[in-house]
């Protein structure tokens, strides 16, 4: 099994006389902290990157879905990701995407990091490792372990600032949990349309937070900025300020705009509504719905369609499976 360090706060202390934790720790050193990881299975550590997980980008993961596909052609039965809890929610979902090998893929970091009392890192990366090691977790996609919970990367968010707690999956909750080393599925999730690695350059697609009172002055910018996307993350069920409907009509009859709920949690609806720039109304107007996919989300899938050549009626295909 190959384990990956990207750095993080699980990886972050600091030197003698500096001020603020950094990410110095690499794979083998955090391997060589957690004793007993030998008894689920070989492993082998791989320091793919060093930072904070705000830097990583779509090449850094694209390169990484792609040595990971390569181990697991080589025979790895399974592959363990630890990084910085901050973007966990989106690197999975583009892993999620993008293996399409059955083989467990886990994702895992850290709430506290190791110069602190108690320190999350060690359990969580065992935890982890228990789990990718599991002839269970193959078929589910990517996981993502902290806290003795499972995630599906479709569905988890981080959702506290600094509680050893963070991670929550809506509306579905854990897919399972651990205990006393043993592993218990209460979900199985079904594998979401993978997505090919991107042949070129991932282009920009923006994400806006409707809130109250928005206008439509960075609606207009959107396609003079060059983004090649927007997901809108509306008010409720996919409701949005009625003055902003034309902007979002004119920009969707030329870039892909999906529509996304900042509720974080819950579909978007489709036919329920019909006051001016209800869900109804933008769906009509050219609006693509996002399914359950949070703006996040929803952003990271709409990316990696558009760096593989899809136009609208494409996006609009694929996401009405979502």
């Amino acid at each position: 099994m190959a384990v990956f360090s990207l750095g993080g706060t699980i990886a972050s202390t600091n030197a003698r006389g500096t001020d603020g934790v950094t990410p110095r720790l690499g794979a083998e050193e955090l391997l060589a902290g957690v004793p007993g990881l030998d008894d689920f299975a070989k492993l082998e550590p791989v320091a793919f990157r060093r930072t904070a997980s705000g830097d990583l980008t779509f090449d850094d993961l694209a390169a990484l879905a792609a040595e990971i596909g390569a181990r697991f052609e080589a025979g790895a039965a399974g592959a363990v990701v630890v990084q910085g809890t901050d973007t966990i929610e989106e690197t999975s979902f583009v892993l999620d995407l993008l293996v399409s090998a059955p083989n467990p893929v886990v994702v895992t970091g850290a709430m506290r990091n190791p110069t602190l009392a108690g320190p999350d890192g060690p359990a969580n990366l065992r935890a982890a490792v228990r789990v990718a090691a599991s002839s269970e977790a193959r078929g589910l996609g990517a996981l993502v372990v902290l806290n003795d919970e499972v995630h599906a990367a479709r569905f988890v968010a981080k959702t506290h600032t600094s509680s050893p707690a963070a991670f929550r999956s809506a509306p579905a909750g854990p897919v399972g949990w651990l205990v006393e080393d043993r592993l218990r599925f209460a979900v199985r999730t079904e594998r979401l349309p993978g997505v090919p690695l991107p042949a070129g350059p991932v282009p920009p697609v923006a994400l806006l937070t409707m809130s109250l009172g928005e206008g439509d002055r960075l609606i207009g910018q959107v396609g003079a900025l060059g983004y090649a996307g927007l997901v809108v993350e509306s008010f409720g069920g996919g409701h949005v300020p009625s003055w902003t409907v034309p902007a979002l009509e004119r920009l969707a009859a030329t870039i892909p705009v999906v529509l996304a709920s900042r509720t974080g949690g819950g579909d978007i609806l489709q036919a329920t509504y019909g006051f001016p720039g209800s869900e109804r109304e933008l769906i009509a107007r050219g609006l693509i719905p996002a399914g359950f996919l949070n703006g996040p989300k929803a952003r990271i899938l709409l990316s990696l369609l558009l760096a593989n050549g899809a136009g609208i009626d494409e996006v609009r295909t694929v996401f009405a499976d979502i």
